[in-house]
Formats: C-alpha cells, structure tokens, sequence
C-alpha cells in the first residue's frame, strides 16, 4: 500500500511548528519512517530538533539525500485567515494552512517517496533524509547540525535534493542549480552632537552617512555571469534617532544587504565595503564602523547528471522541462553544496509566508511521483 502524500502533508500542517517549536512534525515523521524500515536519529541542538534517517548501510557506495524542514513562519494576525493556520483544511481542491507550500508539502513528498520506493525496489545504495527544525529562523542549528553530525558519524551523501518551493507560477517550471550568496553590512557613523545654528561646533555625520550610501548604491558590482543574474545591493535602512530639529546628531546608522553571484565572495565585498567607508571617512573628519554577517555564498552545481536527472523526470511527470534557474533567496542548500552536489525542485512558491497559504492537491501527487522517479532512475 503506497503513502499517501497529501495526508501526510495535511498531518504535517497540524503541527504548529512555528519557528523553534518543534510541534510534533519531526516526531510524526521519525514514527513513518521507522515504521518503514528507516534507521532514523534526533539531532537536537541548542533547542532546536532535527532529524536524520537512513534507510540501507552507513557507508553504501552511493547514497541519495533529501534535505527539507518543517518549521515554518508566524501566521501573523489569525483573524486574517479564512482557514485554521493549522488546520489542514481541504477545499476546492486544495490543501490550506501554514507551511502547506514552504515547505511541509515538499517534505511529504519525498518521505512518501523514500518510503515506497525501499519498500517496493529496494535499491543496491541508501536513501537519506536530513530535515531541520530551523531553516526559517537563525539556521545555526539546524542543517548545519546535521551536517556536523553525519561528518563525526560517517553517514554521507552522494548527491542531495533539496525539496523547496522553486516553481514560479507551475509545477514543472525551474529547478535550482545553485542560489545567490547573501549578506548584510551594518554601517555607524560616529561624529561630534551640536547645535544646527553653530555646526562648525559639530561634526555632522549625515553627509557621510549620504555620500557613502550613494556610492554604494550607484555602483555596478556586475554585469552578470554564465548561469547567475547581476548581483544586486539593496539599501534597506537609514536610521539616526534624532527627534529634533534643531540638534546635529551624533550619529547615524545604515545598513545595505547584497545578493552577490559567483563573481563575487563575501570576503571580496567586505573588502570593498570597508574600503569604501575609509575613502569616504577622512573627507568628513568623522569614523565609520562596518560590521558585516554573511548568510551565505554563491554556489553553482554545473548542469550535468545530476540536473539532467531531475529535469528528466520532472519532464515526465508534467511534461514541461524545467529552467535551469539560481534566482531566488537563501536555502539551506548553501550547506548542503559544502557535503555534495545538490540541486532543488519542488512546489509553486506563490503563497509561501502569506495568509491563506496553500497548495494543489494534485501538485502534491505530481511532486512525489517525480521524487519517485528521480530515486529510481539514480539507482537504476
């Protein structure tokens, strides 16, 4: 008898596994998939619960990995919905609640899947799953828990699907091959409060704050690259706190994020962004600290089997052969491409985070079946 994707979603959804609540979706699963045969192991850390199952022996000569989460984001207002958040409410042919599309869905897919396909043909390798309780918080705990986990126990990939939304309007439209790196650089300006009637008394540090923004923002960081869109610098805030009219204030604060592509590392931008704070400073007798966090870097898994794979059974199933595309945020594939090649599929992504979210009924059916497909035809 084959698992039912859509009422393990629908389980899935009655979760509350808001960000770090675990909810019972990890537990839900750990009991399927021990029930199927799965070796399946918590990987908790610092509060945050993980998941890691293996189905065949440590250390087969190939092995193919799913990566997902079930934590999703807050609801917000709850008397916006027409639904339950959690409820998991079917209608007019579609599957409703948080996490319904990021990404609960795409992890039932592949467990539904993963669990057939040991049970009906099982494979000459191991089939792993590594699903996270923290992929839409802090991320600290939780893909990359698992990874260090699997690197201390020797359990290992050799290829990893990563089971996010990444079809814009259909089914069967993109896959990923690589993301955009991300990060934020925190500016503070620090200069001399005054009087605005005397500012000769003063060191403004708005003018540098102005000048420095504007040549941030103005410059072309790129033109683009093979497979990645020119990258993009985005100021996101100016902030100075200063109620009053008449006072200098002593500082000022902004704070830019970029996506950057292959052409670029975190480390080459954070070079360029204090080298651009510096330049600006002297010219206005003022200190400009720079503090940067990258989320992450740009990766490419070059197109080749493990694309031509997926885009082949995603073609059979919808008959549409997907894009090859790396637009986009983050993902935690940006730690799984540090373990193996990885790529992603998965659902339509047009309500993911929004009131109402939810997905099609028949989209959740399709995906699974191409998550079949993809695990026979690498085991093949």
């Amino acid at each position: 008898m084959s698992t039912d994707p859509v009422a393990l979603t629908q389980a899935l959804v009655r979760c509350p596994s808001v960000t770090p609540e675990e909810g019972g979706a990890l537990a839900l699963l750990e009991r399927v998939l021990t029930g199927a045969g799965f070796a399946c192991t918590r990987v908790d850390r610092n509060g945050t619960a993980n998941l890691f199952a293996r189905w065949g022996r440590k250390g087969a000569n190939r092995s193919f990995g799913f990566n997902g989460h079930t934590d999703v984001v807050p609801v917000g207002d709850p008397s916006r919905w027409s639904v339950d958040p959690f409820g998991g409410e079917i209608r007019d042919g579609k599957l409703w609640g948080r996490g319904a599309t990021d990404m609960k869905s795409g992890v039932a897919a592949f467990v539904a899947a993963a669990v057939d396909f040991v049970s009906e043909t099982p494979p000459d390798g191991a089939v792993l799953l590594a699903i996270t309780g923290d992929e839409e918080g802090p991320a600290t705990d939780g893909t990359v828990a698992l990874l260090e986990w699997m690197a201390a126990e020797g359990e290992a990939m050799t290829h990893c699907l990563v089971g996010e939304p990444t079809c814009p309007e259909v089914l069967g439209e993109a896959m990923k091959i690589g993301r955009r790196g991300s990060m934020n650089a925190f500016f503070t300006v620090a200069g001399v409060q005054g009087h605005a009637a005397y500012p000769h008394r003063a060191k403004n540090p708005l003018p540098a704050l102005a000048r420095l923004m504007d040549r941030l923002a103005s410059h072309s960081l790129d033109e683009g690259t093979d497979h990645f869109d020119p990258s993009t610098l985005a100021i996101v805030t100016i902030d100075t706190g200063n109620p009053a009219t008449n006072v200098i204030p002593a500082e000022a604060r902004a704070t830019v994020n970029i996506r950057f592509n292959d052409a670029h590392s975190g480390a080459s931008l954070t070079d360029w962004l204090r080298a651009e704070a510096a330049d600006v400073a002297p010219d206005f007798g003022v200190g400009i600290a720079v503090d940067v966090r990258i989320s992450g870097e740009s990766f490419l898994t070059p197109p080749g089997a493990l694309s031509g794979l997926v885009a082949t059974a995603v073609e059979a199933e919808t008959g549409r052969r997907p894009v090859l595309s790396t637009s986009g945020g983050t993902s935690d594939a940006r730690f799984m491409k540090d373990h193996c090649p990885v790529v992603e599929f998965g659902l339509v992504g047009r309500t993911m985070h929004q009131v109402d979210e939810h997905v099609e009924i028949a989209d959740i059916t399709a995906l699974s079946a191409i998550y079949r497909r993809i695990l026979t035809g690498y085991f093949a």
